[in-house]
């Protein structure tokens, strides 16, 4: 291949892992505090070899894959694993490794060479040239048989876009463009027919010959699939080994290795050896020999062979030195930044169903809500003297706000909750820092929320008639681009705190309800209980309403003449609502806080909270 990478070896020795003892488990008189999933698991995986981890399942197959390449969140891990003789360090790892997962996570709005393209930017060192990562992606969409799908786009699984087998192809394709040493891959055959699995092993074999180390987990592979592999890793039940190296032509090293077990059947001609290695290997023909396989593998000269491995390449290679790179990631942050942004970008662009729709929705409210208070700005020397009839004017500037900015909130949800599914596997894969992603994820709204405020604030402002004064029309936009704007940071913030969308959506509507309710319109400042006072100074919706009643109507001195209050406007304002006139600089203050706090939030959530729990 065009760019250079250094064949590096991994070894592990006695690897265990444990979780907490699972509540149920305990409640069952189980007296251990923790559970035990592999066990003494040792092995070796080399350049240009590949590896399948086979198992029932409980085995501990992605246990293992997941400990071995750093993705697991929790638990305890005990045991050596090196990376050609020296210690794995993970900062380092994830720049030299690649994982495919079994689900196939990318962003449905980009093409296949755009994926590529933004994996590469991302992944691949600064010192690499912008022609050579062209090339390079070239190079590897020709090596996984993608190059005459460059410009497809990617699509939701199972409803547009790729197929399953493209979608699989194109995710070890998004791995090796970042040009790793060693590739795991998950189950890379999983709900593919015959001739898709066949596709996607010659990929993964083209991937091997280039020289790279490359592990696949497998569960139940066919003739074909299982003869493309080199050696063999096989787990039982409780994460112990039964069977650790070289396969052989059609198997025959295997084949011949259990055969020398008294009691286990010969293999019938033509049977699949993959089936028939996990029929005589369970726990119903453990019983039936009255031994234990993992036992039997320690006693064995294949063990042995296995452990000889272990110490020769777990000594460093006279002259060598470590794996250190001068910082986590391949890009400095300004670069991830802004490569993020692009991408965001497209995403956003191609997203019809949701900005073009915002924008559509966002003419026709406004449209409907200026027919609803046609030229009330006009009529307010007859009406604002009377509450009535100033009630009405202060409906219209509430409604013009609020209106949207729920829908704002709503809106933004399920894009943002697709998209942070494609973060967690990039952010594991070490492409950019979250802080990263959550500033390309918040600036691309403003764009589309400042064509939003402009379209629904020219329409409103002109056909409710407000006063045409200069400064008045600039604050009636800076306050609603401001409630806009934390409005969908609040629905970005709702993701980041939740689990999924469905939870967010829930607890977004349940602040909704009391942001409307103690906002200072539906019960006014003066009227609200004192133990619930404190809502409407934290409530977003109630500095919203201070700032654009303060700024259209906190210098009106039309009298009302009513029997209940004699005053001007700005009086009544005062005196009904607790809004004071001169409130619309600390309102804008306000608004621009809970825009930066709802960001920051969110920020901080994409940094520290993972709900993708392995």
């Amino acid at each position: 291949m065009i760019l250079p990478f250094e064949p590096l070896a991994m070894t592990f020795h006695n690897l265990n892992y444990f979780v907490d003892m699972p509540a149920e488990m305990s409640a069952q008189g189980i007296p251990e505090t923790r559970l035990q999933l592999l066990s003494n698991v040792s092995g070796v995986f080399t350049p240009g070899v590949l590896t399948a981890l086979v198992g029932s399942s409980g085995a501990g197959k992605t246990t293992l894959m997941d400990v071995l390449s750093g993705r697991k969140t929790g638990g305890y891990i005990e045991g050596d694993i090196k990376i050609s003789g020296y210690p794995k360090v993970q900062e380092t790892f994830a720049r030299i490794s690649g994982y495919v997962e079994q689900n196939d996570i990318h962003s449905p709005q980009v093409t296949v060479e755009e994926s590529l393209w933004f994996s590469s930017s991302l992944r691949l060192p600064k010192e690499i040239s912008k022609d050579q990562k062209i090339e390079f992606v070239e190079e590897v969409m020709r090596l996984v048989e993608l190059d005459t799908l460059r410009n497809a786009i990617v699509g939701l699984p199972g409803s547009s876009g790729l197929s399953t087998e493209q979608r699989k192809r194109l995710t070890i394709a998004v791995e090796l463009v970042a040009n790793p040493s060693i590739i795991f891959m998950d189950e890379p055959t999983s709900g593919l027919d015959a001739r898709a699995a066949a596709i996607v092993m010659r990929t993964v074999r083209n991937t091997v010959d280039t020289g790279r180390t490359v592990v696949c987990t497998i569960h139940q592979p066919s003739i074909d699939i299982f003869e493309a592999f080199d050696e063999l890793l096989l787990l039982k039940r409780g994460g112990r080994v039964i069977y650790g190296g070289k396969l052989g032509v059609r198997s025959q090293i295997l084949i011949d290795y259990f055969q020398r077990i008294d009691g286990i059947p010969s293999i019938p001609d033509g049977y699949n050896p993959a089936t028939w290695m996990l029929e005589i290997t369970n726990p119903v023909a453990e019983q039936r020999i009255g031994r234990d396989f993992a036992d039997i593998y320690t006693n064995s000269a294949e063990y042995r062979e296995v452990e000889g491995s272990i110490t020769r390449l777990s000594v460093p290679p006279p002259g060598s030195q470590p794996l250190k790179f001068p910082s986590v990631y391949s890009q400095d942050q300004l670069s991830q930044f802004l490569i993020c942004l692009k991408k965001q970008n497209l995403v956003y662009w191609r997203s019809p169903r949701y900005n073009l729709v915002r924008l559509v929705f966002t003419t026709v409210c406004a449209l409907l809500l200026g027919s609803v208070y046609w030229d009330v700005g006009n009529k307010r020397q007859v009406l604002m003297d009377t509450t009535k009839g100033l009630f009405m004017v202060m409906g219209a500037l509430y409604s013009a706000c609020l209106f949207l900015g729920i829908n704002n909130a709503s809106s933004v949800q399920p894009i943002v909750s697709i998209e942070r599914t494609v973060f967690y596997r990039e952010k594991a894969a070490g492409l950019y820092a979250p802080t990263s992603y959550a500033a390309a994820q918040g600036l691309v709204e403003l764009p589309y929320i400042v064509a939003q405020t402009i379209l629904f604030g020219v329409i409103t402002y002109f056909m409710i008639n407000f006063e045409r004064t200069a400064s008045k029309f600039f604050l009636y936009l800076v306050i609603m681009f401001l409630t806009f704007t934390y409005f969908t940071f609040y629905g970005l913030m709702a993701v980041g705190l939740t689990p999924s969308q469905h939870m967010a959506a829930v607890v977004s509507s349940a602040f909704y309800s009391f942001w409307n309710l103690l906002s200072g319109f539906l019960i006014p400042k003066p009227r609200i209980p004192g133990w619930w006072i404190w809502f409407y100074y934290i409530c977003p919706v109630a500095w919203t309403l201070k700032g654009i009643i303060s700024s259209q109507l906190g210098d009106v001195e039309t009298m009302i003449v009513e029997p209940t209050f004699k005053g001007t406007v700005k009086e009544y304002v005062s005196t009904v609502f607790g809004i004071d006139p001169d409130v619309t600089g600390p309102a804008v203050a306000v608004l621009m806080g809970f825009c930066i706090l709802f960001f920051g939030v969110f920020a901080f959530s994409v940094k520290f909270l993972n709900f993708q729990k392995r």
